[in-house]
């Protein structure tokens, strides 16, 4: 029998028996539509999250006291608290002494405050972050409207400010905030530029943060935080060229290492990362919520298929007389099998791609009611037809053996 005529007479099967076949798909479109919709789901939250990660610019790394990204354990984040805070003096090292970097940047950072103007005010969640002129290339955030602060800023202690999109927003909706003096905790700063608007779909603060010059920081708000405890500088790091970044990374550690005191054999008492450090972090992260999805949507497939194979050897119980007419007829065993082994198949596929689709919807759901893309990862559309074409033959053997090998003089006297 042709391939085509195995085909054929396999989807009349399915067609003719609508009942058994549309229950025999939904486990499968069950164990499916749970893969694709937990992967999709993720690689929407994965894409989304690469993208606010990638704070620093390719060739940039942070040398900070405390474990970037939030995925730091109890223990790591015990570690760090007995670690003595990164300084400015530290920064200026790096600056003096590191070849193969071209921008050094400081920061210190404090949140929950209000900026106003005339009248106007923002929401008492606005971060004060005090920096130096190297902060908008170094994270990837530039100065759109006016000007960023200059080292001559920094020198002279001045006190001007750069404000996020969403502050300008706020406070100057029908006028240029540029020139305009504003009140920051209740202190005055003129605005030399504001920031271009960057969004978070995770709420993140982008456009509500003001920048002033790092020892203005300092002179208005010390090296100790509203808690007691010391403040510690985040150093940005840009290397000349990205493919410098590890010497660079390199020649920090070295320095800092030497003038924080840090001896032959312990291990650093700060951290490094990149935006590419993040992004492996929350990859390790989410790899073991992946294969419980994964192994999960198995156990139903396994158990879809267990449901298949039991519906299959009904089913060739109900065909016994027609497998003896074929076999009378020349049918080969081997055609026997191939067609029962194909409508295992083809049902197992069926549900597959619907599950496929469901799951597709399902998963994207996380981005109908977020800022988050929508995403279709394709290659676990493939991955969950594969094995479905798996379960379909594995479960389906044994019905088509079964099949096959019934002698065709028995068959026919079956009632």
């Amino acid at each position: 029998m042709l391939p085509f005529d195995t085909l054929a007479m396999s989807m009349t099967s399915i067609l003719s028996n609508k009942l058994r076949s549309a229950l025999t798909l939904v486990g499968i479109v069950a164990g499916v539509a749970s893969i694709i919709a937990v992967m999709t789901g993720i690689s929407v939250i994965q894409k989304t999250l690469e993208a606010e990660m990638t704070v620093l610019g390719t060739q940039v790394f942070q040398a900070q006291k405390w474990p970037a990204g939030g995925f730091a354990s109890p223990e790591q984040r015990r570690k760090a608290m007995r670690r003595p805070p990164l300084t400015l003096h530290n920064a200026d090292m790096v600056r003096g002494n590191v070849q193969s970097v071209d921008l050094v940047g400081s920061e210190l950072w404090d949140f929950g405050y209000v900026v106003e103007y005339k009248g106007k005010r923002t929401n008492s969640n606005v971060s004060i972050c005090g920096g130096t002129p190297e902060y908008p290339p170094n994270n990837t955030h530039y100065v759109g409207l006016g000007n960023n602060i200059t080292e001559l800023d920094v020198q002279a202690h001045r006190k001007v400010c750069v404000i996020g999109h969403a502050i300008a927003q706020k406070l100057f909706p029908f006028s240029e905030p540029v020139g305009r003096e504003v009140l920051v905790d209740k202190r005055k700063y003129r605005v030399v530029g504001v920031f271009d608007e960057k969004h978070s779909a995770f709420g993140g603060n982008y456009d509500n943060y003001v920048l002033i010059p790092v020892t203005t920081f300092v002179d208005t708000y010390g090296m100790t935080d509203r808690n007691g405890f010391p403040r510690s500088v985040n150093i940005t790091v840009r290397a000349k060229t990205p493919e410098l970044i590890t010497e660079a990374m390199e020649e920090t550690r070295e320095v800092l290492r030497r003038d924080r005191g840090v001896k032959p054999g312990q291990e650093d008492n700060f951290e490094f990362f990149t935006s590419q450090s993040l992004i492996t972090q929350f990859n390790k992260m989410s790899a073991g919520v992946k294969v419980g999805a994964f192994v999960i949507g198995i156990i139903a497939l396994v158990v879809a298929g267990i449901g298949i194979m039991n519906i299959m050897l009904v089913a060739v119980t109900e065909r016994t007389r027609e497998i003896g007419i074929r076999k009378a007829l020349g049918a080969r065993s081997s055609s026997i099998m191939r067609q029962f082994l194909l409508e295992a198949v083809i049902l197992c596929n069926i549900g597959g791609a619907i599950g496929v689709l469901i799951g597709f919807g399902l998963g994207n759901l996380t981005a109908v009611f977020t800022h988050f893309s929508a995403r279709v990862p394709i290659e676990w559309a493939f991955i969950g037809l594969l094995f479905c074409s798996a379960v379909g033959i594995g479960f389906g053997l044994l019905p088509a053996v079964r099949a096959a090998r019934l002698d065709p003089i028995e068959a026919l006297r079956y009632e």
